[in-house]
């Protein structure tokens, strides 16, 4: 970073005390002052990560390392006499610098938001009740303070950001094109690249048009899994619990939801034993466990096994057509079915491979739900399947129905007698029989009429009797109506053109609309006279830019072509605003047609149940789509539940509450709405303040993840947010005042590390040293307060306790001023830029960062070292790897659905002690050496599956076991121990380099190194970590690089 960066930021942070030196006889806070604001907004620039990353780092340094922050003998002074010395000129604004991007908390909050909702029922009753609270966060024009009335007044125009629905399609979409369901940019059919594309889109969430083919239409199989249910081997006579089998839904839509009040009938169970082979990929784990239709999975009808399985016809569908290149086929063209056990996506793959004599041409694949059926009888009992297509769709990557037909069976008289044989010759029966009358596209269909019953099942206490009939209502809704349902709600939406809505699997689009609005699940508008004013804006944004064109130049009587889009529908809406034009609805109407949108109680409840389902913001109907193109792999476990995530009604809608909070805040940062910001976080401090103080046990203070799912947690982490907003104003009084209500309220909460530290900081600013090393002292007694942040305050004691203040030196002031091995590296820097990332010529005239200066020099002159630039990433994907079985065992009330990369108790400190005594066993074991065989165990069985921290792309298998064989194993099992009881603590943070060399075959020693370029200097983390790890036995040094 360079000087004229780093001066600029000092100078402003170093000054906050000057500038709030002031006393204030109360806690009330002005509005942001116009020229904060210019300082905090600037919407066109967003620096990158790198910067963003270093820039925090320089103020989290300076913050606890610089003694100049400390007051001088005339801030005192000034402030004895119960004045204010004279504030410094401002700052001028920093050029790529977005204060609110930067602000601690955001990004999480963001994660926690997640897809942001189009409506948010509480919006106008959070704004219009004031609560009685201690801050006062509004004042007028004149610094005087605002009645509460006018303080609330919504922002609503700053806050409803839509994105454009765009031009309408002028052309027809080839047939080898199709179109990318979130987008809807034109893919070509024969793209290998095509996933790669839906992986951009999807992480963008943009809009697309309604008129195009959709990936959603092709032919990528769900897995449809029977769900294996234990009968009495769970003693807790209300658990229940759920085999992780990436189960799907059944036949008749119309019946998907169970009964609400209609008790369950035992069904017929037949023992399975699988062959664990198949378990990759998601099979049952099955063992003496049973097969049942329980929760409103499929029955199985099992038909006399001793009718004939030879000459048995099978039909079905050929899918995967876009991985083969398209080999031409045609209707009565001959195959044959070949087992492929090692596909990547699935284990129990099954190939259709041209009959052609010599050709043996990949035609497609089985698909999914019927192949993890089939799979185990060809394997197993030496079933032969051949077939010939039936017919050609017209679309190459269509679904391509064909017939199969069992030649042969080696052992069929021992497979009459074989339950695992009749059930899975049944379920494979009952999957074509499923499948028959659907067209292969509706599988978003069955998805979502899961989460639904799901919602039934195991929600049904967080409902009303209305709420559980408006759900029912969706039973009765034609195929097409439901269809049509989730497609919009799917979209970004929120207002759509009948006239641009058009799918293939929906026959009638009218008709079903019509069906919707008649059962209250959408809202029309047909003319003009019908638009509210406050729907104008989403409506314009569904008309091209020639039509907004055309009606603005009817008002004005010319047109400037260079109007945008958005500034042609501001233009409009400020003249209906101003009267200019009152038929401005008429126009547009005349123009759009007929609208339509999902009702408000519609997509409360809709996003309620996905909410329920995958207890996420960052999770949704897409998720199932992945894992049926084979994207995204799942972990098995068992889900074993006994109570549910939200016991009552009122907790839930005070958490939903909570989360519309959050959202107005993130939307409002966006826009640099301050004044919003302001209201949100007197809002959320309100909440805080009401609830009384969480009072744990000894044995509860180990903390359930369940209070991660309280309103709460979560106004909390608004206040969090705020704290930081306040303190980039300089408000620090104001900060001071939450992060004490913050402290006082959340006992139990690793946070608390984290605001203790700018509680003492704050007080510092203010020139209150006393206050501020008190405060630092007791943190220190404080068990919650961990990792970076206890560093943080022992070297804050060390550096305020200096005689007179204390005379005493602390007992670990010995331990956190060990000395730590330096290396100095020399290098030719390439850009001395503004806020840049430092780069540097190699020896070899290359640029490069200094990580890969760094790693070279100790590849060559610096040892003949190996090694790879990491973090934490690495130790990571060793943690996940050694500990995948003790992550994914069988605890009950961690695993609600099968789309969990871990268990939701692993960032609490409960996750190590409810494994305590299998953790521990398995540590000595890596201890003593069988690290390496442990990992190599774990990447051969669950490659490319998806585990909190795992990342299967940036390290291979042969630096894993490098690393893994020269660390050693009591090195490696005191991290792993680290890891396990305080996941969240110690995740972030660990040295850039990992490096190791080899003496001999079998033995090695490892080295980890952080690297710093000129004027860097470590954070607090990475600090505790490189001590940390020295106290574990690692060897540990920084690398300097200097120019």
């Amino acid at each position: 970073m360079e000087n004229k960066w780093k001066t600029h930021l000092l100078a402003v942070d170093a000054n906050g005390d000057e500038d709030e030196g002031r006393v204030q006889s109360n806690r009330e806070l002005s509005p942001v002052s116009s020229t904060q604001q210019a300082e905090l907004a600037n919407p066109d620039l967003r620096p990158d990560e790198d910067l963003i990353r270093e820039v925090d780092e320089e103020l989290t340094n300076l913050n606890e390392n610089d003694d100049s922050r400390a007051p001088n003998n005339e801030d005192v002074e000034w402030r004895e006499k119960g004045e204010s010395k004279p504030s410094l000129p401002e700052f001028p604004t920093v050029t790529g610098y977005d204060a609110n991007a930067m602000l601690t908390g955001r990004e999480s909050l963001s994660r926690l938001i997640g897809k942001r909702r189009r409506f948010l029922p509480s919006r106008q009753s959070l704004f219009s009740n004031p609560e009685q609270i201690s801050l006062n966060l509004s004042n007028d024009n004149d610094g005087e303070v605002c009645s509460g009335k006018s303080a609330e007044q919504p922002q609503e125009a700053n806050l409803n950001q839509f994105k454009s629905v765009g031009e309408e399609n002028e052309n027809k979409t080839p047939h080898v094109e199709i179109a990318c369901p979130v987008c809807g940019c034109k893919i070509d059919g024969d793209n290998y690249e095509v996933n790669a594309h839906l992986d951009v889109c999807l992480s963008r969430r943009t809009k697309r048009k309604l008129t195009q083919r959709t990936l959603l239409q092709l032919n990528f199989s769900p897995t449809l899994k029977v769900q294996n249910i234990p009968g009495d081997s769970l003693k807790s006579e209300n658990a229940v619990v759920l085999r992780n089998c990436n189960n799907h839904v059944p036949h008749n839509l119309s019946n998907v939801l169970p009964a609400l009040t209609a008790k369950e009938e035992s069904e017929k169970k037949c023992k399975l034993t699988h062959n664990p082979d198949h378990n990759h990929n998601g099979f049952c784990k099955i063992g003496s466990s049973s097969l049942s239709s329980k929760d409103g999975l499929p029955k199985l009808e099992l038909a006399n096994c001793r009718s004939s399985v030879s000459r048995a016809t099978l039909e079905t569908f050929l899918v995967g057509r876009r991985y083969t290149g398209h080999e031409e086929i045609h209707p009565g063209d001959t195959f044959s079915l070949v087992r492929d056990p090692h596909n990547v996506n699935d284990s129990n793959a099954i190939k259709v491979v041209s009959a052609d004599s010599g050709s043996s041409k990949l035609l497609g694949f089985l698909s999914r739900e019927l192949a993890q059926y089939l799979s185990p009888l060809v394997d197993n009992y030496g079933l032969i399947f051949e077939g010939h297509i039936s017919s050609v769709p017209e679309h190459s990557v269509d679904a391509v129905p064909i017939q199969i037909v069992c030649q042969r069976e080696s052992d069929f008289e021992r497979g009459l007698d074989d339950e695992t044989f009749k059930c899975l010759w049944e379920s494979a029966q009952h999957v074509v029989e499923i499948r028959r009358n659907d067209p292969p596209s509706v599988k978003y269909q069955l998805n979502f009429c899961l989460i639904l019953k799901e919602m039934l099942r195991s929600n049904f206490h967080l409902l009303t009797d209305d709420e559980k009939g408006y759900l029912e209502l969706f039973t009765l809704l034609s195929n097409d109506s439901q269809r049509l349902f989730i497609r919009l709600y799917t979209r970004k939406g929120p207002w759509f053109r009948m006239s641009c809505i058009s799918y293939t699997e929906i026959i009638d689009v009218q008709k079903a609309a019509k069906g919707l609005a008649d059962k209250g699940y959408v809202c029309y508008v047909e003319d003009g006279d019908h638009v509210c004013e406050s729907e104008m804006k989403d409506i314009l944004n569904t008309l091209t830019v020639s039509e907004l064109r055309e009606i603005w130049c009817i008002l004005e009587k010319s047109c400037n072509r260079g109007l945008r889009k958005q500034d042609l529908v501001a233009s409009l809406l400020s003249s209906y605003a101003d009267g200019l034009w009152p038929f401005l609805s008429t126009e547009i109407l005349s123009r759009t047609g007929t609208c339509i949108k999902i009702a408000s109680k519609a997509e409360t409840l809709m996003w309620r149940a996905e909410r329920l389902f995958f207890l996420n913001g960052e999770q949704d109907l897409s998720t199932f789509l992945l894992v049926d193109m084979g994207k995204v792999k799942y972990p098995t476990y068992s889900c074993i539940t006994s109570e549910p995530i939200f016991s009552n009604r009122s907790d839930l809608l005070l958490y939903e509450e909570a989360i519309e909070v959050a959202q107005i805040m993130d939307e409002a940062l966006d826009t640099h709405d301050n004044e919003l910001v302001l209201k949100c976080i007197k809002i959320a401090e309100s909440h805080v303040s009401t609830v009384l103080p969480i009072q744990y046990s000894t044995a509860e203070s180990v903390v359930s993840f369940r209070h991660l799912y309280t309103a709460s947690w979560v106004h909390s982490k608004v206040v969090t947010l705020g704290i930081s907003f306040l303190e980039q104003v300089r408000r620090y009084n104001d900060a001071i005042g939450l992060l004490k209500q913050l402290l006082s309220f959340f006992a139990h909460d690793v946070r608390r590390g984290y605001w203790t530290l700018r509680l003492s900081v704050d007080l510092e600013h203010l020139g209150y040293i006393d206050e501020s090393l008190q405060v630092a002292e007791n943190g220190l007694l404080d068990p919650w307060i961990r990792a970076g942040s206890r560093m943080a305050l022992q070297r804050r004691v060390l550096r305020l306790g200096r005689p007179p203040r204390r005379w005493k030196v602390p007992s670990f002031s010995k331990s956190i001023k060990r000395e730590i091995t330096e290396v100095y590296v020399q290098g030719r820097p390439l850009n001395s830029e503004l806020g840049a990332k430092s780069r540097f010529y190699n020896e070899e005239g290359e640029q490069c960062g200094v990580e890969q200066l760094a790693l070279r020099y100790y590849v060559g002159m610096g040892g003949g070292w190996q090694g790879v630039h990491t973090e934490s990433g690495i130790w990571l994907t060793i943690f996940g790897l050694l500990m995948w079985h003790i992550i994914f065992a069988d605890v009950p009330n961690v695993f609600y659905n099968r789309f969990q990369i871990a268990p939701l108790d692993l960032v609490t400190d409960g996750f190590y002690t409810a494994r305590k005594s299998i953790i521990e066993s398995h540590l000595r074991q890596i201890h003593d050496g069988m690290a390496e065989e442990f990992l190599i165990k774990s990447w051969e069985t669950h490659y490319g599956t998806r585990c909190r921290g795992v990342n299967w792309d940036c390290h291979s298998l042969d630096e894993l076991r490098a690393a893994v064989a020269c660390v050693g194993g009591p090195c490696l099992a005191s991290l792993c121990r680290l890891f396990a009881q305080d996941y969240q603590s110690w995740s972030s943070g660990m040295p850039d380099l990992l490096l190791w060399r080899f003496h001999g075959e079998h033995s090695g020693e490892a080295k980890l190194v952080e690297v710093k370029g000129p004027k860097d200097r470590l954070s607090e983390q990475q600090r505790a970590w490189l001590l940390q790890l020295m106290d574990c036995g690692f060897k540990v040094e920084v690398c300097k690089v200097k120019p």
